[in-house]
């Protein structure tokens, strides 16, 4: 596995008309530009992700791998950018480069194993798609048109042969507008492969917009008892007893999946695991993790997450960074849209008893088109 994905963020998005770059803007569940590294980084294809980028945005990535990602700052053009990056990992001695525009955040994993699986055969691999509108050329204030089923839009990333690229990168001197255009330009075969039409460019504010907010509410409850662990947000508790039920009995999680479930009007979470034999003990993690995968498929985004844990005892604050650090990996939200709140009920009931401990959840979720 010797290959890089370079990430193209320098741009100043003129087209944008906007305060700062479109790339450091929030886009569904975090910055346009985090998307694009976040999926190189879970594809485990890349040794290291090298951003070009303005080292006035460098902090957004303090909290990432500093053993993969390589921050480097960009040219005035993006082929200098571009070439930086190749200068860069050349000292590594790659296979394989893959190139990508930070403004394309939606493409898939699919995509990058597909691109990877015909660099072996190819030197250049390029996804593109097909316009879905008529195409008219104008020449001479004259017009023509032009058979939309041969025109390409080419997209990224775009993969390479690593020797291959440096060497006509570093000899080009003319502005180009994707890395493609140095093998056409030079005569030399390209691999088109089918892209994917989500993965398409965001240039405009309008392209930030959602559709629709939903909201949904979750509740749960669950009896302490002696000589079980207990398990809040997804992480053990040091506490000389545990929550009853027939699973772990995680009553954050057992809400928040609850939350979801409503916002998306998707019935309960006993809907989805009855008091069977088969989710006996399970733990709420794996309870969690094909409602948030599905809520990805479904093109849903968690906006933010506020939670009241109901119990006298273990304290919350105690605990409230690591149970809000532990939910915003299971979700993939960052922990600053995640709110945890602790409540007593002034010794009133099973809970002011201490014999059990409930947690109610309100979500707020988009629907982006």
């Amino acid at each position: 596995m010797n290959n890089y994905f370079v990430l193209l963020a320098a741009g100043k998005g003129q087209r944008f008309s906007q305060n700062k770059p479109k790339q450091y803007f929030d886009y569904k569940d975090k910055k346009l530009i985090q998307h694009s590294v976040d999926k190189a980084l879970a594809s485990k294809l890349f040794k290291k992700i090298i951003i070009v980028q303005s080292k006035k945005y460098k902090n957004i990535f303090k909290n990432y791998n500093k053993q993969k990602i390589v921050i480097i700052e960009g040219g005035k053009e993006r082929n200098d950018s571009s070439l930086n990056a190749l200068k860069k990992i050349k000292k590594y001695k790659p296979n394989n480069v893959f190139i990508h525009d930070a403004a394309r955040p939606n493409f898939s994993n699919k995509l990058l194993t597909k691109l990877l699986k015909q660099l072996k055969i190819h030197k250049a691999v390029v996804p593109f798609v097909n316009s879905q509108d008529s195409v008219k050329l104008r020449k001479n204030n004259k017009y023509f048109n032009l058979d939309r089923d041969k025109i390409l839009f080419t997209q990224t990333p775009q993969a390479f042969r690593f020797k291959d690229l440096y060497n006509l990168a570093i000899k080009q001197k003319k502005r180009i507008t994707d890395e493609a255009s140095l093998f056409v330009s030079n005569n030399l075969k390209v691999k088109f492969i089918l892209g994917e039409n989500r993965n398409s460019k965001i240039t405009f504010p309008e392209d930030f917009k959602t559709s629709k907010i939903y909201y949904g509410i979750g509740f749960d409850i669950h009896k302490l008892i002696k000589n079980k662990k207990l398990y809040l947000g997804g992480i053990k508790i040091p506490y000389h007893s545990g929550l009853k039920g027939h699973s772990d009995g995680d009553v954050i999680l057992h809400a928040i999946i609850d939350a979801i479930l409503g916002a998306t009007r998707k019935k309960d979470i006993g809907f989805f695991y009855p008091n069977t034999k088969k989710f006996k003990n399970i733990r709420s993690p794996k309870m969690l993790k094909p409602i948030i995968n599905n809520l990805s498929k479904s093109n849903y985004l968690i906006n933010n997450l506020d939670i009241n844990l109901i119990c006298e005892q273990p304290k919350v604050s105690k605990y409230r960074d690591k149970i809000i650090i532990s939910i915003s990996k299971l979700i993939n939200l960052h922990k600053d849209r995640i709110n945890l709140k602790g409540k007593t009920v002034e010794k009133l009931g099973l809970i002011g008893k201490e014999k059990a401990i409930a947690c109610e959840v309100i979500i707020s979720i988009i629907k982006y088109d």
